[in-house]
């Protein structure tokens, strides 16, 4: 009989038996458990971000909303054609809730999903409410104060007797003091201040003084198309004349680092250059008690006040600036 036989083992140098190896033919239940656990943790995963917390969503959106300034369009539902689309493409929001294949509640997710629109939308715009009260508050606040500080100064001039030389406004920048410059103020052409005007500033400094805020003077000349006896333009007549209102303020103790002068010759008109006003009323030194507000609540200041442009009776008119 053979040694040799079929299926029988084989002997190495040393009498040591070689047996045939062992194939596992199972391990493919090892890759295939792995691929499951993979699946079911993909799907938890899914489930949980198909449920949100629409108060904490809404919070969330109001909060990156006031941050960046503006509603974002991904919290509006908002969609646009990516680029280099055709015209006939259109983008679809993807909403996990609508996978018919997690349960078949397509259409309650659809409901959750426009609740929550609305819910950042009414926090949004309940936010930017807030935003406009508080600075019309703001503006409102700012424009009594203006005008006590108008009060004060009208109490000085009465006085003297020379309320009727000064107007009051109040625009974006401030509290507007406006002096007409005609032959009590200044000469026509000159930028010296006659003992008129020396009496009208005598009269409102003390208040100009104990005022926190800064002060604007701004000259400027009426329309008349006369040359300019002793300076080259109305350019430099009219901030010649701001400038003698800012150095007589501060020879009476306002800090000249509270001021700033400025000349606008004839471009910035009180009255229409038409009306037979003009030729005086245009003719005139402003002396701006700025607001300390930003600019968003500044612009607010007129209609807080509820002012309307400066109107006076005719004056006599004058052939020059």
């Amino acid at each position: 009989m053979s040694a040799a036989k079929s299926g029988s083992p084989r002997k190495r140098k040393g009498g040591h038996e070689e047996h045939e190896e062992h194939v596992n033919h199972e391990r493919w239940l090892v890759s295939y458990a792995d691929m499951l656990t993979l699946l079911f943790v993909l799907f938890v995963v899914l489930f949980s971000m198909s449920n949100v917390d629409k108060q904490k969503f809404a919070e969330l959106a109001a909060g990156l909303s006031a941050g960046f300034g503006a509603q974002s369009a991904a919290f509006a539902g908002q969609t646009s054609s990516l680029d280099g689309a055709g015209q006939s493409t259109n983008v679809v929001p993807i909403d996990p809730g609508t996978n018919p294949g997690l349960g078949g509640k397509g259409d309650a997710k659809t409901k959750e999903q426009k609740e929550q629109d609305e819910a950042v939308q009414r926090a949004v715009a309940a936010e930017k409410r807030a935003e406009a009260s508080a600075d019309a508050q703001a503006a409102v606040k700012e424009a009594e104060n203006l005008k006590k500080i108008q009060e004060q100064i009208t109490a000085a001039l009465k006085k003297k007797g020379l309320q009727d030389n000064v107007k009051f406004t109040i625009d974006e920048r401030g509290l507007v003091v406006t002096v007409v410059t005609n032959e009590i103020v200044f000469e026509g052409n000159r930028a010296e201040l006659r003992q008129g005007g020396v009496a009208i500033l005598n009269a409102i400094d003390a208040t100009l003084k104990g005022l926190p805020n800064n002060l604007q003077i701004d000259g400027h000349t009426n329309q008349l198309n006369v040359k300019t006896t002793f300076y080259p333009s109305g350019w430099e007549l009219s901030t010649a004349r701001a400038s003698s209102v800012v150095r007589h303020l501060a020879a009476h103790g306002i800090s000249p680092l509270r001021m700033t002068a400025s000349g606008y010759s004839d471009t910035r008109p009180l009255i229409d250059p038409k009306d037979p006003r003009s030729v005086t009323m245009n003719r005139r030194v402003d002396i701006v008690v700025l607001s300390s507000l930003p600019a968003d609540q500044r612009v607010l200041l007129p209609a807080a006040a509820g002012t309307k442009n400066v109107t006076a009776a005719a004056d006599t008119t004058t052939a020059h600036d």
